[in-house]
């Protein structure tokens, strides 16, 4: 019996983001996003997340007024902005046949409502579509990933303004224009759901920017203008570039009730429909009754301007992308119940799956539950542009870097999406593994905490060659993509 694989024209490859990978936080015309202003907490526990991500006015003085790159090491990243030619060849090396990465929007227009765009940032992606194209890589692109310019914050205090809206049309139509020729599939907001978990990062938002507004309502504002904002950049992107696809793009946040007790599945149901609620706007093209029942509960009043509703309900998404990195527990009571970190949240630690160095759990069966779970509730293509494993990698003597670790983590995972597209008929595009090349992490603001099939020469404080160097995973990879996924199975019969 032959071995198993994935469908023909399967789409693999990697995934990074401007804001964690290409440094250059000041060359070439570029403005300062959010992110350059996103301090690392080397000093304290990694784990607290809600603390790093609680950023004040006071916070973003200090950043403004120091170009240090060691506690903001978003600013230096993995210097691919000097290294994309080395970085892309060595992708091609691997197999990909995509290759996801997002558009700084502060590289474009460094303050946002610049008059013009900057034409050395425009040139910048051209040369790296370019060179993706040269050895056949399709560019997978995400319009907005933890990229706003500060000055959208200063001036206009983020999504929670109108303006920002018409400033993120006139980027989307100056990136489609440009790059029609060269990218066909592109994502509006990376983790779209994430704004209630780090509004400053994805939504420009800072709490004491809004005193005496309640802080909930704002960031439910901000979003209802990033889903009338995601409409538009769908309508846009169809118009000037006839057959391209556009997807949404979600936190598969994949909780399990605790026990079988009726109020831990409730909870759990609950914790789902928080996460669910901003995929069902992007497909459905409207606010699912649940979230309107929230909002009225809690006294939460979205303003809409004419026509809102209309435009979220033309142009909805052509297909659903997620990250997925771990599954959690949750439970109504949780004393006296371990706690697990996860991405960007904190959970009920699940007994019964092994964790990382970072404490998330590893749960490849959940990687199929939650493709089940999205194409029974969509029935639209998905597409798993995130997944991987967060470790510390050690350079041997010699040179190499046995992640097998990563290996294992992946293999399993890929095995499950496999079983889901295979036993399930879940329809999957394709499979882009995350930090495909190390870079700095979101969660940590870390460079110690590596994803990547290739390692990049460079510490928590900046401090490195930046010499790249394939890891063991590279080369294992390779040979998953040059098979289309049967070398998974080498080392045991086919089969259901």
């Amino acid at each position: 019996m032959s071995k198993r694989t994935f469908p023909e024209g399967f789409l693999w490859g990697g995934a990074t983001a401007a804001n964690q990978v290409e440094g250059g936080w000041k060359e070439g015309g570029k403005g300062i996003s959010v992110s350059d202003c996103a301090r690392s907490h080397l000093d304290v526990d990694v784990t607290d997340y809600h603390a790093q991500n609680k950023v004040t006015s006071e916070d973003i003085e200090k950043a403004l007024a120091t170009d240090d790159e060691v506690y903001y090491p978003k600013r230096h990243g993995s210097d691919f902005y000097h290294h994309y030619k080395e970085d892309i060849k060595m992708f091609a090396e691997m197999g990909f046949k995509v290759y996801r990465l997002s558009i700084a929007w502060s590289r474009i227009f460094p303050n946002a409502d610049d008059p013009e765009p900057n034409e050395e940032g425009l040139q910048f992606y051209d040369n790296v579509f370019d060179e993706c194209l040269k050895y056949g890589i399709e560019p997978l692109v995400t319009m907005s990933h933890y990229e706003p310019p500060i000055n959208l914050v200063l001036k206009y205090n983020g999504w929670y303004s109108r303006k920002t809206v018409d400033l993120f049309v006139r980027f989307v139509e100056t990136i489609c224009t440009r790059y029609k020729d060269k990218v066909k599939y592109w994502l509006t907001f990376n983790e779209v759901d994430s704004i209630i978990r780090h509004p400053y990062t994805t939504g420009g938002l800072i709490e004491d920017r809004f005193p005496g507004k309640n802080f909930e309502e704002v960031i439910f504002q901000s979003m209802h203008h990033q889903f009338v904002a995601s409409a538009l950049a769908t309508k846009i992107c169809h118009e000037i570039i006839p057959g391209s696809k556009v997807g949404c793009m979600l936190t598969k946040l994949t909780y399990y009730p605790y026990t079988c007790k009726p109020e831990d599945v409730l909870t759990m149901q609950q914790s789902m429909r928080s996460t669910y609620c901003y995929s069902d706007t992007q497909v459905f093209g409207e606010y699912p009754a649940y979230l309107l029942a929230r909002f009225r509960n809690k006294g939460i009043h979205i303003v809409k301007e004419t026509g809102d509703d209309e435009i979220m309900k033309a142009y909805p998404v052509d297909f659903v992308s997620f990250s997925y990195y771990h599954s959690s527990c949750v439970a109504a009571d949780t004393t006296n119940l371990e706690q697990a970190a996860g991405n960007t949240i904190t959970a009920v630690k699940n007994p019964y799956v092994p964790s990382s160095d970072w404490g998330w759990q590893i749960d490849p069966i959940g990687l199929r539950i939650s493709m089940v779970d999205l194409y029974d509730r969509y029935r639209k293509p998905l597409f798993i542009v995130e997944n991987g494993l967060g470790a510390k990698d050690v350079v041997k003597e010699d040179g190499t870097i046995d992640d097998q670790y990563r290996i294992d983590y992946l293999k399993a995972h890929m095995k499950a999406m496999l079983d889901a597209i295979e036993y399930d008929g879940v329809e999957c595009m394709g499979y882009t593994s995350w930090g495909c090349i190390d870079l700095v992490s979101e969660s940590t603001k870390q460079m110690s905490k590596r994803y990547g099939y290739i390692y990049v020469d460079c510490d928590d404080y900046g401090n490195g060659t930046y010499k790249r160097i394939p890891k063991k995973s590279f080369y294992w990879y390779k040979d998953v993509i040059a098979t289309n996924g049967a070398s998974l199975f080498d080392d045991e019969e086919s089969g259901n």
